[in-house]
């Protein structure tokens, strides 16, 4: 059986799509876990692990007046998080994940609070601020445990991003090819 991240570099390598990773919690695990799947570097452009609230800003253009009002554990703080390194390492797809792993709360938000983000294609060329898919996580376990929850989850909300696009792509394709009907 394979891996999730292997699963993810098979399908972009098909598709000729590229991916970029956003980390806080995660702390590079996410990019680990991409970069262990053979075949990574046809699809993987890079990672950005911006632990420090302000390199959210600084580095994947997260609205600094929401962090300041919000903290960087938010939903709106992944999807921007998301959008940034997609653009900031010219990707197809971007990821994100934020949250507290533990031991203690942090921005008044409790431990296993996560929030994973996927923006992808079809959020850019739609025009819409974050057209991408934001998850919120509510994790048990230790400090590792919510890290690798984290990991395993936004590798399965792109994974169900790519397998709805595609489904849409041969829907599409399905109805040019039989007149539009």
């Amino acid at each position: 059986m394979n891996s999730p991240a292997a699963d993810v570099v098979r399908l972009l390598t098909v598709r000729g799509e590229t991916l970029a990773v956003a980390e806080s919690l995660t702390g590079g695990l996410v990019a680990a876990e991409i970069t262990a799947a053979p075949g990574a570097s046809k699809a993987f452009r890079g990672s950005v692990t911006a632990y420090a609230t302000e390199l959210k800003h600084e580095l994947l253009g997260v609205d600094d007046m929401l962090l300041a009002q919000r903290g960087a554990v938010d939903p709106q703080v992944a999807a921007q998080m998301a959008v940034g390194v997609r653009k900031a390492l010219g990707a197809d797809w971007g990821i994100a994940t934020t949250g507290v792993a533990g031991p203690e709360p942090q921005d008044g938000k409790p431990v296993g609070t996560v929030f994973v983000a996927v923006e992808g294609p079809l959020g850019a060329d739609s025009g819409s601020a974050g057209g991408g898919k934001v998850e919120a996580l509510r994790l048990n376990g230790d400090r590792a445990e919510i890290r690798m929850e984290s990991v395993r989850s936004v590798l399965a909300l792109l994974l169900k991003e790519l397998a709805s696009e595609q489904s849409g792509n041969e829907l599409a394709q399905d109805t040019e090819q039989n007149g539009g009907f």
